[in-house]
């Protein structure tokens, strides 16, 4: 494009800093182990590589630590050595404007007023003193933050059983539509849409995918439903449509948006098995 274009592509460099975010592995993305970013180690040879592209203009180094990080001195550790790289890139005759400390800081999921989830202005206060001399802008990546608690599953209880040693809620949700809770062992606190003076039990809540992984929540107290009860997963606005699937072919469901007023107005339409099979139309 920058070649079509006859104008230098503007560029960042992703480091790892190899910082750890103490997060689940899957979601942590700035240790030395993992597959993101370049090492001190090998960065000479992307900057003499820089150098010997005219289109190619680089402005600044990125880095992105992890998800759902909730400790802002994390944060200030990659600060540090993020801005001794870029000294050590000016060095050379670079000009870099931006900074971008990416990572997600993590919500309240646990929904617990006596968690102290630091906020995205708490991320900035934190780095500032290392960056404002510098005269770089600063850039993060609040974004799980800002959307996670916007958005929730609500789900239908088909039944509840027990096996004798466990008790399960089961519900016309799965992994397919939210697969935090299994894919990452993710906490999202899960309650009932209506007052419920039923006694209170410990259940797995469960959907009805073909595998042991398929829970929502594990371990839950909540009063007792019966069939045709809604149940609702908290939090959902981050990284769950986004990551939803037709396993065990279990359509997509619908979106609603509930506006000032209250009122639903539904922005997606439900995927279903005749939109499934229409994939294959044509094709034999």
């Amino acid at each position: 494009a920058a070649k079509k274009l006859k104008n230098p592509a503007k560029t960042l460099l992703r480091i790892n800093p190899d910082v750890d975010p103490e997060v689940h592995s899957y979601v942590s993305t700035g240790l030395a182990s993992s597959k993101f970013g370049i090492r001190n180690s090998h960065l000479q040879w992307f900057l003499d590589e820089i150098k010997k592209e005219p289109l190619m203009q680089l402005v600044g180094v990125h880095s992105h630590l992890g998800s759902t990080i909730k400790k802002v001195n994390i944060f200030r550790d990659a600060a540090i050595i993020m801005c001794d790289v870029l000294q050590r890139i000016n060095s050379e005759g670079f000009q870099l404007q931006y900074l971008n400390i990416g990572g997600g800081l993590g919500i309240d999921y646990d929904h617990n007023p006596e968690n102290k989830i630091p906020t995205p202005t708490d991320l900035i206060d934190t780095v500032r003193p290392y960056v404002k001399d510098l005269g770089l802008t600063l850039v993060i990546e609040p974004g799980r933050s800002m959307v996670a608690s916007s958005s929730a599953l609500v789900n239908t209880v088909t039944g509840v059983k027990t096996n004798g040693n466990k008790n399960f809620i089961v519900v016309d949700g799965s992994m397919s539509a939210l697969i935090r809770p299994s894919l990452y062992d993710a906490y999202q606190h899960i309650d009932l849409t209506a007052p419920n003076s039923n006694p209170s039990q410990v259940f797995d809540v469960v959907g009805p995918v073909c595998e042991s992984a398929d829970f929502l929540g594990k371990d839950r107290t909540l009063p007792t439903p019966s069939a045709g009860d809604g149940l609702v997963v908290h939090d959902a606005g981050a990284y769950c449509m986004a990551m939803a699937s037709t396993y065990n072919l279990k359509m997509r469901p619908a979106e609603y948006w509930v506006d000032e007023q209250g009122q639903l107005k539904q922005i997606r339409k439900g995927e279903t098995l005749e939109d499934h099979m229409r994939l294959f139309e044509g094709l034999m």
